[in-house]
């Protein structure tokens, strides 16, 4: 499967189910390209319940479904791919359970964690905090000049995450990213379609 990473939701799990599905049909109508289920706090049947429910109304719209960290999840939900933090189960393992369909991604923020990951068979990796962030606790701000020396240092495809705003994703530009991914742009939007059509045509 060849993803589309320009505009990547990353879902904001304070939100009902009802309006969770609301404003990702509207910012997928508006233009996201991937989007992925983020659940931090939400036990099994909770996260799984919303994962098949998204996948769903994704399906629809022929748009692949992420699952963050639970790769249980994602395998009972029929989900496109896993998205693996550094604490998760490594790789190389995370590929020993799912099929080989499975797209899987990883999150980085060092030259050693990306070119791990694409050593150890990922499709693609996301790099942040590319900017102040307050949708992540833990999210620590990229020190200056790493996002260049990461996209440097590996060939399969990036996308940025972290505090990304209509003002600042120009900043991104140019530096060879296959993507931005976006939280509370667009989660807490207010038309959540306007947002994804604006995001969508600063990245472009």
């Amino acid at each position: 499967m060849t993803l589309d990473y320009r505009l990547y939701l990353v879902t904001e799990e304070s939100l009902p189910i009802d309006v969770l599905l609301e404003k990702v049909e509207a910012a997928v109508k508006g233009g996201v390209t991937l989007v992925q289920l983020r659940e931090k706090t939400s036990d099994g049947s909770i996260f799984l319940k919303k994962a098949v429910m998204l996948k769903q109304l994704l399906d629809r719209y022929e748009i692949p479904l992420i699952i963050n960290d639970r790769i249980d999840v994602a395998l009972a939900a029929d989900a496109a791919g896993v998205h693996i933090g550094q604490n998760d189960l490594p790789l190389t393992a995370v590929r020993k359970i799912v099929p080989a369909s499975m797209i899987i991604g990883v999150s980085t923020a060092t030259v050693a964690e990306a070119k791990q990951a694409e050593n150890d068979g990922a499709d693609y990796v996301g790099i942040g905090a590319v900017f102040p962030t307050k949708s992540k606790a833990d999210a620590k701000l990229l020190p200056a000049g790493m996002l260049e020396r990461i996209m440097q240092s590996i060939q399969i495809p990036a996308v940025a995450i972290g505090g990304i705003t209509l003002e600042n994703i120009k900043e991104l530009q140019g530096k060879g990213l296959a993507g931005a991914a976006i939280v509370s742009g667009l989660m807490r939007a207010e038309e959540p379609y306007q947002a994804a059509a604006a995001f969508r045509q600063a990245w472009e």
